[in-house]
């Protein structure tokens, strides 16, 4: 929870990786808030300088972030709507810089990112994603190959090394458009 709100303020592409990590151990805790407890009595119950009113807070956030998963039926797959309307709001706001064209960078690493987009998308055969929503179930693929301790090529490692940089760029837009700092006009 701490983390997640951090992660939100600070880096929306981070937030949403962290969001998606969350909702697949809510899924390895079955769902079952027995076991969420516990799960969470491992990871934070041992630190020195939690108290039981943090320790409350963090327990009634992800109870209400696994009652959300099963009353949208997010039992096996799929995230949770909050999650989409992040993929929502910053695919709108991708489409919106490149209508604009006004940020040469942006434009030129999307560009340098839409072949791997391109080729993702017809390995997977889902056409129905976005593309801001690919490069994220890309990175989050690659991640998970990473916890689970699997090789991943160099070619691949090259691909996702620019789609972060194309998620990290976006972000940064993001942040800078929620702030006032970066105005679009319609």
């Amino acid at each position: 929870m701490i983390i997640a709100l951090q992660k939100k303020k600070e880096n929306i592409a981070e937030y949403l990786i962290y969001m998606w990590q969350v909702e697949d151990l809510l899924r390895a805790c079955q769902l079952d808030e027995s076991k969420i407890d516990l799960m969470l009595d491992a990871r934070f119950g041992h630190l020195p300088d939690m108290t039981d009113e943090q320790m409350g807070r963090i327990r009634q956030w992800y109870h209400q972030l696994n009652q959300m998963m099963l009353s949208e039926g997010k039992r096996e797959s799929g995230h949770l709507q909050i999650n989409d309307n992040v993929i929502i709001e910053l695919t709108d706001l991708h489409l919106r810089l490149l209508k604009h064209g006004q940020d040469a960078i942006y434009t030129s690493c999307y560009y340098s990112t839409l072949p791997i987009i391109v080729e993702l998308r017809s390995k997977s055969g889902e056409d129905k994603k976005g593309e801001v929503e690919t490069c994220f179930t890309a990175l989050y693929g690659k991640l998970l190959l990473h916890l689970q301790g699997k090789e991943v090529s160099n070619e691949t490692t090259l691909a996702m090394n620019q789609i972060s940089k194309f998620l990290a760029l976006l972000a940064e837009k993001y942040r800078l458009y929620k702030s006032g700092e970066l105005e679009l006009d319609d």
